[in-house]
């Protein structure tokens, strides 16, 4: 079970002084059976007139700030302690009702999956579609393991993947046309895709532990990291990260999940002022064993909204 620690840093920076809108901060671990919140720790300079927790629909935490008084910068602090007990790899019996695809939810479950389930995105010409199935196997049925696997390590394989400093997430359309994006954009693209065949997919942004001996060859470390819960009747929901190829929970932290991207991004807000005040955004992050020092600036800078 090992303690991992995350600090996590959001500097805004602006040319004078302006005043500070409504802020959204979703920093703080989903916790669950495999992830405990040992501390948790949240701090904003200049410090708001009000912070506020709320759940949001799926169930995330997340704060609310409103301040009162003008500044040229806007930091968000958020450090948390947790202990991480992923699960075994994930693996489905030939018992399990979802083995072989296609598969059907329970007729009391499924209202509450159609949000999942449903497209997002248009697919006119089918592409997204096409896609999708071609991890089925010629003849019906096919292993929905099988499936999810291969969709998870085809998109690690197959797209180049690259930081992105547009805000947002890109259009699944693009991801595919052009074989490359972030995190983000992957995630998102084999939701869609995992929608076009009726399976229930949602979107999951937190962060990433790379292990010191690096042999694994993650990336998306040092910046929030997004990938895929999936769900499965009798299994629930599973995770699968199309960025690393990774199934399961091993070394991923999660913070929220969503239907969509846009209702899980870290920290958003706005501020009063003309455009060109805006100086820039900072986003430093670090994911460590408890013991270990993070080495100063070991996080990376990122000039999207994340």
């Amino acid at each position: 079970m090992p303690l991992l620690t995350i600090n996590h840093k959001t500097v805004y920076r602006y040319t004078r002084p302006v005043a500070f809108g409504e802020h959204r901060v979703m920093l703080r671990p989903l916790p669950g059976h495999d992830l405990h919140i040992r501390a948790s720790h949240l701090e904003i300079e200049p410090q708001p007139m009000q912070l506020r927790w709320i759940h949001d629909v799926f169930g995330n935490s997340v704060a609310i700030a409103t301040f009162d008084e003008r500044a040229d910068t806007l930091s968000f602090t958020a450090t948390a302690t947790v202990e991480h007990s992923p699960a075994e790899e994930f693996a489905l019996t030939p018992d399990d009702p979802a083995y072989f695809y296609p598969f059907l939810y329970d007729d009391e479950e499924f209202p509450d999956l159609l949000q999942f389930v449903t497209p997002q995105y248009g697919d006119p010409n089918g592409e997204l579609s096409a896609w999708a199935r071609q991890f089925l196997d010629a003849e019906a049925p096919t292993p929905t393991f099988k499936i999810l696997s291969g969709m998870t390590h085809g998109i690690r394989k197959a797209f180049v993947y690259r930081k992105r400093h547009e805000q947002g997430t890109q259009h699944p359309l693009d991801t595919l046309q052009t074989g490359s994006g972030t995190c983000r954009d992957y995630a998102q693209f084999m939701i869609e895709a995992l929608r076009r065949l009726g399976i229930a997919a949602r979107f999951v942004s937190g962060y990433i532990f790379i292990p010191g001996d690096g042999a694994h060859g993650y990336v998306g470390g040092g910046s929030t990291h997004a990938w895929v819960q999936v769900y499965l009747p009798s299994a629930g929901w599973i995770e699968f990260d199309p960025t690393n190829g990774i199934v399961g929970t091993r070394d991923l932290i999660r913070v929220a999940v969503a239907r969509d991207p846009r209702q899980a991004i870290p920290v958003h807000g706005t501020y009063l002022g003309s455009a060109d005040a805006f100086a820039g955004m900072e986003v430093d992050i670090s994911v460590v064993a408890a013991g270990e020092e993070a080495e100063v600036g070991e996080g990376v800078q990122q000039a999207e909204e994340v």
